[in-house]
């Protein structure tokens, strides 16, 4: 599980930002939300333009050079903080698989990565820098000539990258648990764009998904459940690449879809997927939805046993019922705390925090 990620003049994120996932408060509610110790469920909320959708794509980046899965191309433009163009972007992760704690940190510029390190436990299995490598020798025994090489390299290859390319590891080496989380790694949202980064290597077409798993029953289930709506769709052809709602006639699903309901239909899709997810984060998840609708989405996606965090401004969200005070988080002015960490004051069961919040009494 991800514990603590930190980035550095990333986008909008001119200093460090950190957000601590391993320090949960000893609420005796709504403890699904919490696995082993560590935040396993949340929502992000924070004002426009205060970072939500840049933390998410930040905390993202490493796909981009330990695997082969999708990337967007918010993530590989212009991403170096605009005041600070020639420093490097930095990134800090820790993870954690049992026992075993794995620090990977790395920095990069417009050239590609130009620092990088990785610990398990404490104890250093390499360290990139200022164009020399040490390596651990007990797992990766490696000529010093070829490390020289590596260090120096051109098109500046990702060490971790290498060493699981070349590397045979056993399936419990703590490196090979990193590997296995960060390919089942999902971004997605559906805002002015639709698009997704990590998990899969190339994009779905949504209803011909439902369609070719025998999943309309389910899906027309699905929607009724979540928000009310009845859709009576045609028994689909081996062949048919749409849905067909029976109206009397026949009349195209996505004709007739609302935008929240096309939105309701990514979330199905992606949700089919989400078993094979390690760590799942939807960005604006819930922007074209009614605000009861959004309860009942998250009610569901926390369900699930992955970690998996929503950003969102519906405020209506920011409930006992659904979460607790530990699990809400703010960003703003570079920072970004749970909502128990913004207050002097005691957070309760009983307590209404969506109305301490629009009073004002949270400060990050």
């Amino acid at each position: 599980m991800l514990t603590k990620f930190a980035v550095k003049n990333y986008r909008g994120f001119s200093d460090r930002i950190e957000w601590d996932l391993s320090h949960p408060s000893s609420y005796s509610f709504n403890s699904q939300a919490i696995n082993a110790g560590i935040v396993k469920n949340g929502i992000i909320y924070g004002p426009n333009g205060a970072g939500k959708s840049n933390l998410a794509l930040a905390l993202f980046d490493l796909i981009l050079h330990l695997t082969q899965k999708n990337k967007n191309i918010h993530q590989i433009d212009t991403v170096i903080n605009v005041f600070h163009p020639n420093d490097l972007m930095e990134f800090e992760y820790t993870f954690k698989f049992e026992q075993s704690i794995i620090e990977y940190k790395y920095a990069k510029g417009s050239m590609g990565i130009e620092k990088e390190y990785i610990s398990v436990d404490g104890r250093i299995i390499f360290n990139l820098e200022n164009n020399k490598l040490s390596l651990e020798d007990a797992d990766f025994p490696m000529a010093e000539e070829n490390k020289k090489l590596l260090a120096n390299s051109g098109n500046k290859v990702s060490i971790l990258g290498y060493l699981w390319s070349v590397y045979p590891l056993p399936s419990n080496h703590p490196l090979m648990k990193l590997k296995e989380f960060v390919e089942g790694m999902l971004l997605f949202w559906n805002h002015e764009e639709r698009g997704f980064a990590g998990l899969e290597e190339g994009g779905t077409i949504l209803e011909e998904y439902i369609i070719s798993n025998g999943l309309v029953d389910d899906f027309a289930d699905f929607l009724k459940s979540v928000s009310g709506q009845e859709f009576n769709f045609k028994t689909p052809s081996t062949n048919d690449k749409q849905l067909i709602c029976d109206m009397g006639v026949g009349v195209p699903f996505n004709k007739i879809r609302s935008t929240g309901t096309s939105s309701l239909t990514l979330l199905y899709v992606w949700a089919q997927k989400m078993s094979r997810a390690s760590f799942v984060m939807i960005d604006e998840f819930d922007a074209f939805y009614h605000y009861i609708l959004s309860f009942k989405v998250c009610q569901k996606l926390f369900s699930f046993s992955n970690q998996i965090f929503v950003t969102s401004h519906n405020t209506y969200l920011m409930s006992n019922d659904l979460l607790r005070p530990d699990c809400n988080f703010i960003i703003n002015r570079n920072q970004i705390k749970p909502l128990n960490a913004c207050t002097d004051k005691e957070l309760r069961w009983g307590n209404n925090i969506e109305k301490m919040y629009r009073g004002y009494a949270f400060e990050v």
